[in-house]
């Protein structure tokens, strides 16, 4: 797993990334309650708000980490948006990316450098 500073995950799967939220942002969210996903087959750029997250706390934006194309969602989480508090870095993975380079993940933190960015 790779992560980002903004506390998401990416996972590669065969030729695809999937993006999530880690449990320490899913934690600090609270509560969520509401999850609008993107639409397949939208095209990305690394910056783009592509989810949004409701908790009890605070709506929150889920913003693509690379250039790609949104290949699927989990539609589970907009029946049971809670799996994101349950199972963050596990069944509660948001969207998968098709990229052009997937080399381009050597770039991002890994579990050691998250962890010490999170303190």
């Amino acid at each position: 797993m790779k992560f980002t500073k903004d506390h998401e995950w990416l996972r590669v799967e065969g030729e695809l990334v999937v993006v999530g939220i880690t449990e320490h942002a899913a934690t600090a969210l609270g509560d969520v309650v509401f999850v609008e996903l993107p639409e397949i087959a939208t095209m990305v750029a690394e910056g783009d708000e592509v989810c949004v997250i409701e908790s009890v706390k605070a709506a929150s934006d889920i913003l693509a980490p690379l250039d790609g194309e949104i290949v699927e969602v989990n539609e589970k989480l907009v029946d049971n948006p809670g799996l994101v508090n349950s199972d963050p870095t596990g069944s509660a993975w948001f969207f998968k990316m098709k990229l052009d380079d997937l080399s381009i993940l050597d770039a991002f933190m890994d579990e050691d450098e998250y962890l010490d960015l999170i303190g």
